[in-house]
């Protein structure tokens, strides 16, 4: 999502809402990525470290950036295998629509 400006004076309720909304999902994006990120060390920090030893910084790090590099690649790979579906379906929807447009009384 990018941020919209309105083209005319009665688009700008419309365009200030979805501005908004781009806004405040991503920075509830950045404080769900914090929180998986401090989870991550955390899991790192106490199931990782003990079996290289005290002196593993750096093998800890490498094991921290392979599993985020994983986490996410995996859900980047979700979220387009949704999108694609979604614009399938919409597809689907738009040419029944055209074919058979609903009745309008």
């Amino acid at each position: 999502m990018a941020i919209e400006s309105p083209q005319s004076l009665t688009e700008f309720p419309l365009a200030l809402i979805k501005n908004m909304i781009t806004l405040a999902t991503s920075g509830f994006g950045v404080v769900v990525a914090l929180a998986w990120n401090e989870a991550i060390k955390q899991s790192v920090e106490q199931y990782v470290k003990p079996y290289l030893g005290e002196n593993s910084g750096i093998a800890s790090l490498f094991v921290y950036a392979i599993i985020m590099t994983i986490l996410a690649v995996t859900v980047t790979m979700q979220l387009s295998m949704a999108e694609k579906k979604v614009q399938q379906l919409t597809e689907r929807v738009n040419d029944r629509l055209k074919k058979n447009p609903p009745n309008q009384e």
